[in-house]
């Protein structure tokens, strides 16, 4: 028994509005999936050129978590190294230690770690973390009177700004 009104199968499969639609001029169909085409080649172009550049990226800066961490055994080796200078007897242990030194800052340069230099130069928030202001005759207000910490960039991105001490000019009298 079939309860359903008779349907013809045509209309059921058109959804409700667009039964009466038939195609309109063929010229204009072509032209709209020609320009859908174009559009979809272009996106793909730019996923393609995207993933490219994020792979590149992270070729670039894969090492940057290793490098960054390495950077507090650095300062600890230099605070060490400068605690051995003001013992005359260290003499050939400072040596040595000034050796080790120079080749962690060579192995650091050669995967494209630089070395931030802020004395004197006027202060920077995107270099440079100030922890104090200080008045200064020689230094300019504005300018930084002492690094506390150095800063390191990797190739172009910062991986650690200098700590710095800034002038806040002539002192008052």
């Amino acid at each position: 028994m079939n309860t359903k009104p008779d349907i013809d199968p045509e209309e059921e499969a058109a959804p409700a509005g667009e039964a009466a639609e038939t195609p309109a001029d063929p010229a204009a169909e072509v032209e709209k999936f020609r320009d859908l085409a174009l559009r979809s080649r272009a996106e793909l172009d730019n996923y393609r050129k995207r993933v490219a550049r994020e792979k590149e990226e992270a070729i670039r800066y894969a090492n940057s978590s290793l490098l960054e961490s390495l950077l507090p055994i650095l300062d600890n080796f230099e605070l060490g190294l400068g605690a051995a200078r003001s013992t005359p007897e260290a003499a050939g242990i400072v040596q040595g230690l000034g050796m080790v030194r120079k080749q962690f800052e060579d192995f650091l340069r050669d995967h494209g770690v630089e070395t931030l230099d802020a004395e004197g130069k006027p202060f920077d928030p995107n270099l440079h973390e100030a922890v104090a202001q200080e008045a200064s005759a020689d230094v300019p207000e504005g300018h930084v009177i002492r690094q506390l910490r150095r800063g390191f960039k990797l190739k172009d991105r910062l991986i650690r700004p200098a700590t710095v001490v800034i002038s806040k000019g002539p002192p008052a009298e």
